[in-house]
């Protein structure tokens, strides 16, 4: 499998589209699985990919406040784990947030790129690094339950020119 990232968004980047092409797979991942893309999950995935940035459980609550929805902590949570299982978003672990799944419905290594400055996130699929995980934890006896690799850095975009 080849290594795949997705990229950042670029200048004259059309996050309308964006947005609707990630909640159009949405409603294809949960079909295929037959399950229900809520009124509720559709919003909080819509809130998870406003930005190309990880989001906070409390910014998407705040979200949902702001649209007039009388959501409580619970009710994010249990639409953040639906979004997880069906694999529409990932967990960013060390900022603990959360990110659109750029391949959804697609069984895939994940690692993330995260700038320090802006908090821009990249996910990328690269085989390679999970093959190497794997192997050298073998190696070790260590059987691999949850991968996470998270490396952070400054994005092209911050670095100064």
């Amino acid at each position: 499998m080849a290594k795949r990232a997705a990229k950042a968004p670029q200048a004259g980047h059309d996050h309308g589209a964006c947005v609707g092409t990630a909640l159009a797979a949405a409603e294809r991942v949960c079909a295929a699985g037959g399950e229900k893309l809520t009124e509720l999950r559709r919003r909080v995935l819509e809130l998870v990919w406003e930005s190309h940035k990880p989001v906070g459980a409390y910014q998407l609550l705040d979200g949902l406040r702001a649209d007039g929805r009388s959501a409580a902590p619970p009710t994010v949570y249990r639409a953040l784990e639906f979004l997880l299982d069906q694999g529409l978003v990932h967990r960013v672990e060390s900022l603990n947030a959360y990110i659109g799944c750029a391949h959804p419905g697609e069984r895939h290594a994940t690692q993330f790129l995260i700038c320090r400055r802006c908090g821009t996130a990249v996910e990328l699929d690269d085989p390679r690094i999970a093959a190497a995980i794997d192997t050298t934890a073998a190696r070790h006896g260590f059987e691999v339950g949850t991968r996470t690799v998270e490396v952070a850095g400054t994005c092209a975009d911050c670095l100064p020119r």
